[in-house]
């Protein structure tokens, strides 16, 4: 080879990794390991302070004696065991939070993934102008504060309010909705799946919007109609993308708590207190070793349900 040519020869990319690649010796190892902690170490300090430590002090709690009106120190509560959580399944107030919650899920749940995916595909196919622009108004309620969310629909609620007017005009006379017992939960139900529909239709859309389009053209060719099109092929190509869905209406729903505090405080008579919502109520009773226990068993009612999705779900991927 002339030199040239050995000029132009591109460079030994191995010789080149040996020379500027530290030993792998065992000290070299450990540096950089070391290092790696090191640049891990502020996430692990805010998780550990934030995350895990309150997780870890709740759930002592939840098997002490421990309430605000308790003068002995904190190490000298006493340890209970079993005896809070035998404590709420005995509270009528407790097990009628629990019927509320399940209400909620087993009604919010479904009619917030039909509405969703039912607007997902008409975004994805059936509307051609201004799909932008119905996709941030579809979404928008996601991101509206509660707080203007529960003036809105305080006043459509109210006993002459919009809705009970439109009700008026058929012939039907309209409950007073957040006073009424029967009516109070339905109507949490319906503002909180008009407000929570926004995410899962995102990501309905997300999984519409990668089905190949030339199954549909297949389907079409041999004479299917567009529901055996979207039974057969639109709904079992978004399995995963329903139990994503699922899972995290579920989280949401489960944890049911900023409707029935900024609309009813629960009420009327206990028509729409929530576990989050009695924990929180305990909470501020001073009754932490209770309040402790109602919140786990909501995180045991979150993973079972999770559990039972994803079982659901998987069953036929």
């Amino acid at each position: 080879m002339t030199p040239t040519a050995a000029a132009k020869a591109p460079p030994d990319r191995a010789a080149i990794t040996r020379r500027t690649d530290p030993p792998r010796t065992a000290s070299g190892r450990l540096r950089r390991t070391l290092i790696a902690w090191g640049f891990c170490s502020p996430f692990i300090a805010l998780f550990a302070t934030f995350g895990l430590w309150p997780v870890v002090s709740s759930l002592s709690m939840s098997v002490t004696d421990i309430t605000s009106r308790d003068v002995r120190a904190p190490f000298q509560v006493d340890f209970v065991g079993l005896d809070n959580y035998s404590a709420l399944f005995s509270d009528p107030t407790f097990v009628r939070a629990i019927l509320n919650t399940l209400y909620f899920v087993a009604a919010g749940i479904p009619l917030t993934m039909v509405i969703a995916l039912a607007l997902a595909v008409a975004l994805n196919s059936g509307i051609r102008r201004a799909k932008a622009l119905f996709r941030v108004a579809y979404f928008a309620p996601v991101v509206t504060s509660i707080v203007a969310i529960a003036v809105v629909w305080r006043y459509l609620y109210k006993p002459d309010g919009m809705i009970n007017s439109i009700l008026a005009g058929v012939g039907i006379h309209g409950p007073d909705w957040l006073n009424d017992p029967d009516w109070s939960m339905p109507a949490l139900i319906l503002m909180a799946v008009w407000r929570h529909f926004g995410i899962p239709m995102v990501i309905f859309l997300a999984g519409l919007q990668a089905v190949p389009a030339e199954l549909y053209e297949a389907a079409r060719i041999d004479g299917a109609t567009r529901w055996r099109s979207f039974r057969s092929i639109t709904l079992p190509l978004l399995r995963p993308t329903t139990l994503i869905v699922a899972v995290l209406l579920s989280v949401s729903y489960l944890q049911f708590f900023e409707e029935p505090f900024v609309m009813t405080s629960g009420g009327p008579l206990d028509s729409t207190t929530s576990i989050s919502y009695y924990a929180y109520q305990q909470f501020g009773f001073g009754n932490y070793g209770l309040a402790s226990a109602a919140s786990y068993v909501l995180v045991a009612a979150i993973a079972l349900l999770s559990f039972v999705q994803f079982r659901i779900f998987r069953a036929k991927a």
